[in-house]
């Protein structure tokens, strides 16, 4: 998959580095194919996760439109004025000139300190952005209308987060995936797969066996995806903008690339 990346920042524009998204489920492998292909390619790879509204942010967007846009993840709940910024620092980037690129503490759900983020040397060659949820087309209406889990059965009964997500897809997301020169997607065999994805990567960071993980651990972890849910499931079922789909199979291996 690391070659073909390769291959949409050779087909990207000539004038300024390629703007590629790697986007898909929790857990399907985005962040890890941004980084080696990023290494191999000299890219600069940043993460959408790293690029959230601060806390403070999050907490007057949830006084204002609903409490459940505290909780970071969704649409809405991302920076894109600032990774818009960031994107355009390093297209014009001159060499030697160091970019300071953002980062995120998920345990202390907050935005770090500038001072301790990662920089990126020069103008790199192409810019990858790591997204569940960049390509997504929004919903209509009527299939907003029902919930579609406990999460917005039990939080969201009358519907106003899920449509206020469902317009942050359709405006602001949209009009930023729509300066993209690329958007691959990693394609889940099903949501189902995603709790179990999801589980592995939590191991993965407390280094143990994903039959190891805590029960409580795995509790939250499906409460959790349910904020997902709703925009990928859309994605899964053919909701989403993308110039190459890889569609992979529940170990995450590649079973057809299309384009």
């Amino acid at each position: 998959m690391v070659a073909r990346v390769g291959r949409l920042i050779e087909a990207g524009p000539s004038d300024r580095p390629a703007r590629i998204a790697i986007v898909g489920a929790q857990g399907s492998g985005k962040t890890t194919l941004a980084r080696a292909a990023a290494a191999r390619f000299g890219a600069a790879q940043i993460s959408i996760d790293d690029v959230y509204l601060t806390r403070a942010e999050r907490e007057a967007l949830a006084h204002e439109v609903h409490p459940l846009f505290v909780t970071r993840g969704p649409p809405g709940t991302h920076d894109l004025k600032m990774l818009t910024a960031l994107m355009n620092r390093l297209s014009g980037a001159r060499p030697g000139e160091e970019t300071p690129l953002p980062d995120f503490d998920k345990r202390g759900d907050d935005r770090v300190p500038p001072d301790r983020w990662r920089v990126f040397g020069g103008r790199p060659r192409a810019i990858l952005i790591d997204a569940w949820c960049l390509g997504a087309r929004p919903e209509d209406e009527a299939a907003l209308e029902p919930p579609i889990n406990a999460l917005e059965r039990d939080r969201d009964s009358d519907g106003v987060w899920r449509r206020a997500v469902n317009g942050f897809v359709g405006g602001a997301y949209a009009d930023f995936a729509a300066g993209l020169d690329a958007v691959l997607f990693l394609k889940a065999p099903g949501f189902d797969v995603v709790l179990d994805w999801r589980c592995q990567q939590e191991a993965d960071l407390l280094g143990v066996t994903p039959t190891d993980l805590p029960v409580e651990e795995r509790t939250r972890l499906a409460s959790f995806i349910q904020y997902f849910e709703r925009v990928t499931r859309r994605m899964l079922t053919g909701g989403v903008q993308a110039d190459v789909t890889v569609s992979l199979d529940r170990n995450r291996v590649p079973v057809e690339v299309a384009a």
